[in-house]
């Protein structure tokens, strides 16, 4: 005891339990579309009601790609800390056969510091931005919107309409894609999966103006949707800018709706929201709102059904705090996830 007293920093502690290593399967069976967009909308609620502190994002272009760093922290079932790496590689599917988001996310208590778990990233970054798009639909589509536009028809792609599936009765669906045949597969295997009509289609403009909802989510850099590709009434989730060289809506579109943006300092930054305060046809006081503030009732949604709503999603990293949150308790209740002995 007087040994204890004079040195308390050699007195026997607990071992700490150690974090567990969850893979991309991991993620798969423990997180289905409707647990993710529950979890990614308390997200927004507490943003938007200034109960979390703001996210931080670090980007690091590189010539085929990039890497970010977002981190963020939020009061759940306990306080949790995340902070996701992602290398961002449009062109790896094609030149080297390696996924296009490849990365992982450290999860730790935000009370102790302690780490809790390292998870894979790829399947996580690709639910939890479709289930921001789900949000939003929620609260600012049309609820009796039936038809939807997705542009993009990669994993992101999927992902979206499966999301958006959760959230609105969709019964037409169309499919576009630079790769014809990328666009043929995405329709046959959606439509078998969600009992939908989805169908192929070589050009944007003329299926996203009969479209109560548009997605893109491609890695253009230059517009792909404009002003006059959209109808009157309808949701535009733009998705695939994430990067300041990324463009994916005409300003003019941007201009000419309402708009209605993640993290107003992250779209200004990066989004379709930079493009349009960069051609001079936008101020940050055409933003609307953020997201956060629709959910948790601070500023209303839609508010016509002629109302023509931009949403510019960028990727905020409490949607990665509140999925990896929600992933980890999971695989904690299954007792899944691999030992990382890093005290060894």
């Amino acid at each position: 005891m007087e040994f204890d007293i004079l040195f308390p920093w050699r007195r026997a502690t607990a071992p700490r339990p150690s974090p567990i290593a969850l893979t991309r399967r991991d993620v798969r069976d423990l997180l289905e579309v409707d647990a993710c967009i529950a979890a990614v909308e308390e997200a927004f609620r507490l943003h938007g009601a200034g109960r979390a502190d703001p996210p931080g994002v670090l980007g690091i272009p590189v010539p085929e790609g990039g890497f970010h760093i977002k981190a963020g922290v939020l009061q759940l079932s306990r306080t949790y800390f995340a902070a996701k790496i992602n290398a961002n590689f449009p062109a790896n599917p094609t030149r080297h056969g390696l996924p296009t988001i490849q990365g992982v996310i450290v999860l730790a208590d935000a009370e102790r510091g302690t780490l809790l778990a390292l998870i894979e990233s790829g399947e996580i970054t690709a639910l939890r931005t479709a289930a921001a798009t789900a949000v939003a639909a929620k609260h600012l589509a049309l609820p009796e919107s039936r038809s939807a536009t997705i542009v993009g028809c990669g994993v992101q792609g999927r992902a979206q309409l499966r999301a958006l599936s959760r959230v609105r009765r969709l019964e037409a669906v169309h499919a576009c894609d630079q790769d014809p045949a990328r666009a043929e597969a995405y329709a046959r295997q959606l439509a078998a999966e969600l009992g939908v009509t989805v169908r192929a289609a070589p050009d944007v403009a003329p299926v996203a103006r009969v479209s109560d909802i548009v997605v893109t989510c491609t890695p253009a850099r230059r517009p792909v949707l404009g002003r006059d590709d959209v109808a009157p009434g309808a949701f535009i989730a733009a998705v695939g800018a994430d990067h300041p060289e990324k463009q994916e809506l005409d300003p003019a579109l941007v201009a000419g709706s309402t708009l209605v943006v993640d993290v107003l300092e992250q779209a200004a930054t990066l989004g379709d929201l930079h493009h349009a305060l960069a051609a001079g046809v936008v101020t940050r006081d055409h933003v609307h709102a953020e997201l956060g503030e629709v959910v948790a009732g601070r500023k209303p949604g839609r508010r016509s059904p002629q109302e023509t709503i931009v949403f510019d999603s960028t990727g905020m990293a409490l949607q990665d705090v509140a999925a990896a949150a929600a992933v980890y308790e999971r695989a904690v209740q299954a007792g899944r996830g691999r030992p990382v002995p890093l005290d060894a």
